[in-house]
């Protein structure tokens, strides 16, 4: 399993180790989460898309993907536009946002507008979102719903960004697999 984190700093990666601390627990040694820390690079894209491609690189054999935030967006963008010849087993995204506007520094994050029609098929795809979060609008679910009608998307009442830490939720999903 690769965890992508949300962000770009080691604070940001100290914040997410908690999120894949409780998935690691939740999951047991069934799975091995792969958490590597991804600096912000000096490119339109944090230089995500190459650092991504390079960690799914390393994983053997089937793949779980699972993106916080900004990892999580990042993933949609490299799985929608870079061909991958991994099996994936499902992608899994947390407080995903969906990025639109014409400002240069939201450029590298903007999906294009047929996105979905180019995502691996058959990989189960799943987007959970709290409604308190304050960093990502919940509204930015709203949208991946329109563009993507068959994935799963799940709703958290209470738990912010980081919801409260606790990814059992994200866990049942994968071991449902």
């Amino acid at each position: 399993m690769l965890f992508i984190l949300g962000g770009g700093s080691k604070e940001d990666y100290a914040a997410d180790a908690n999120l894949v601390a409780s998935l690691q627990e939740k999951l047991g040694e069934v799975y091995q989460v792969h958490y590597p820390f991804l600096p912000a690079e000096k490119t339109p894209d944090f230089g995500r898309k190459k650092q991504i491609g390079k960690q799914i690189s390393l994983i053997k054999g089937k793949i779980v993907l699972v993106g916080h935030s900004l990892g999580a967006s990042m993933l949609l963008k490299y799985l929608s536009e870079t061909g991958i010849r991994k099996k994936i087993a499902g992608v899994f995204l947390i407080a995903t946002p969906f990025w639109s506007g014409e400002e240069d520094w939201k450029q590298g994050f903007i999906l294009h507008k047929d996105f979905a029609d180019k995502l691996p098929k058959q990989v189960p795809l799943f987007f959970y979102h709290s409604k308190d979060d304050k960093e990502v609008p919940f509204e930015h679910l709203e949208q991946y719903a329109k563009c993507l009608p068959t994935a799963t998307l799940r709703t958290i009442s209470k738990g912010g960004h980081q919801f409260n830490n606790d990814l059992s939720l994200v866990a049942k999903d994968i071991e449902s697999l």
